[in-house]
C-alpha cells in the first residue's frame, strides 16, 4: 500500500520574514510545470496538489491567503496559475491585476477556478478579465488540458506513475 506523506516544517500561519526562495535562488524542477493555486479553501488546494503531483510532472505550490499571493507568485515565479475568484478581503480579480501589473509575472498565464459559471459557459470559451476559467467542481482532465493549452511551450504530459 502506497501513502502519500505531507509535513509542513513551517505553520502556515508563521511568518518567519524570510523565504527558501531568497536563501537558495529560484529551485530547478527539471522539467516540471510549475503550478501556484491560489484559493482560500485549504482542502481545495490540497487536493488539486495531489492530484496533479501524483501525475509527475506538476510541481503545485498551494496559497491560501490571498494577500500574499502575489509576493508568493513572484518568489515561486510559477509557469501558470489557477486562481480562486471568490475569496475574502482580496478577490481573484484584485489578485489577478496585481500580478499582471508586476513586470518579472506579467504573461504568466492564469486559470480562474469560480463555482460562479456553469460548465456550458465555461466550455463556450467565455474569459473572465481576459483569462479563461473553469467551472467548479473540475474533473483533472479538464484541468491538465488546461494548464498544457497555456503553457508557452506545449509539452506532452507524463503519464501517471
Amino acid at each position: 500500500m502506497s501513502k502519500v506523506i505531507e509535513a509542513d516544517f513551517l505553520s502556515a500561519e508563521s511568518d518567519v520574514g524570510f523565504s527558501w526562495s531568497t536563501l537558495f535562488g529560484r529551485p530547478s524542477f527539471n522539467g516540471t510545470c510549475r503550478v501556484l493555486v491560489i484559493d482560500d479553501n485549504r482542502d481545495t488546494t490540497r487536493l488539486i496538489k495531489v492530484l496533479l503531483e501524483s501525475r509527475g510532472d506538476y510541481f503545485v505550490l498551494p496559497e491560501n491567503d490571498p494577500a500574499k499571493a502575489h509576493q508568493t507568485a513572484q518568489e515561486f515565479r510559477p509557469d501558470v496559475i489557477l486562481l480562486d475568484i471568490v475569496m475574502p478581503e482580496t478577490d481573484g480579480g484584485e489578485v489577478a491585476a496585481q500580478i499582471e501589473k508586476d513586470p518579472k509575472l506579467q504573461g504568466t498565464p492564469i486559470i480562474f477556478l469560480t463555482a460562479l459559471v456553469t460548465k456550458l459557459e465555461a466550455k463556450n470559451g467565455l474569459e473572465i478579465q481576459g483569462h479563461s476559467f473553469l467551472a467548479k467542481p473540475i474533473r483533472v482532465p479538464e484541468l491538465v488540458e488546461a494548464i498544457e493549452h497555456h503553457l508557452p511551450t506545449r509539452r506532452k504530459p507524463m503519464t501517471g506513475q
